[in-house]
């Protein structure tokens, strides 16, 4: 089947896993990546490599009108952690699908993995599903595929864990079995919508217990929280922490070694091990 995909490498393993189950892409819709927390190095030197057209811009009708007088409506539109909603696509393509980083209906949103993490779910997945034009995320469900989480699961572990099963589906059911499944879809019903994390949540409140704070950490893992220890502002990437009982007020530094900090939580303390005054934004303009 021939196919454009719209994404970045954050999926980009749909890209990899159709061409594998013998698909045939004819374009490659993508968008600029900063570099630091989104990437599309990979997906676009796969394209160049197939020569296909890559666009940079966002995708409007008449650039389906474009494939539809290409192709006819003998192709299929896949989008995996591609920003912008698509309209349209109904009468210009056979098929249009969207590859969903959690099991839907549950966290629909831009990046659910954050929340999967600090909220301890035992079971995640990735889903495909029809690209639906009234939202994001709420088309019927073509293909599920669910695995356990660890209960010291972190955003690397997890996002890795997605990528392999986004591409497992690309390979398997959805690569092998798409018409079919196209003809007996399950409808979503009744779901969460998870909004994009902000700085909020990513800030470390030490009156919480020591298992809380972890969880936080290891649920933005790369991408880092924030944390205030006394007038400054500082980005922590690891940490570790114990229970124990203690008089100290919560968010007090308490302990210091080379780099290492120690923090009073409300049952315990943390040890900030990995931790910057600079962000990774600024980091990539002026170093740290």
């Amino acid at each position: 089947m021939k196919f454009a995909f719209a994404g970045i490498d954050f999926l980009g393993g749909v890209f990899e896993g159709l061409i594998e189950a013998g698909w045939t892409p004819i374009k490659l819709f993508t968008r600029p990546c900063d570099g630091l927390y989104d990437h599309n190095d990979v997906v676009v030197a796969r394209a160049r490599q197939l020569r296909l057209p890559i666009q940079l811009s966002r995708l409007k009708a008449q650039d389906l009108d474009a494939l539809n007088a290409a192709h006819g409506r003998d192709w299929a539109l896949v989008v995996a952690g591609y920003p912008w909603l698509i309209t349209g696509w109904r009468t210009r393509a056979a098929f249009g699908l969207n590859i969903h980083p959690s099991p839907l209906p549950t966290g629909r949103g831009p990046y659910p993995l954050f929340r999967a993490v600090e909220e301890a779910y035992e079971t995640w997945g990735v889903t495909a599903h029809v690209l639906a034009e009234e939202g994001f995320d709420t088309g019927d469900i073509l293909a599920q595929d669910l695995f356990p989480l660890d209960a010291q699961e972190d955003h690397e572990t997890l996002l890795a864990k997605c990528q392999m099963a986004a591409r497992r589906l690309a390979t398997g059911p959805i690569g092998r079995d798409l018409p079919a499944r196209w003809r007996r879809p399950e409808p979503q019903g009744d779901g969460s919508y998870w909004a994009r994390a902000s700085d909020v949540d990513r800030t470390l409140d030490f009156r919480a217990d020591v298992a809380a704070i972890l969880r936080r950490i290891r649920a933005f893992g790369s991408i880092e929280t924030l944390a205030r220890l006394g007038d400054a502002r500082v980005y922590v990437a690891q940490a570790g922490g114990w229970r124990e009982a203690h008089k100290h007020l919560p968010g007090t530094v308490v302990h210091r070694h080379r780099r290492h900090v120690v923090v009073a939580a409300r049952d315990g303390y943390i040890q900030i091990t990995r931790w910057s005054p600079v962000g990774l934004a600024e980091a990539g303009q002026i170093g740290r």
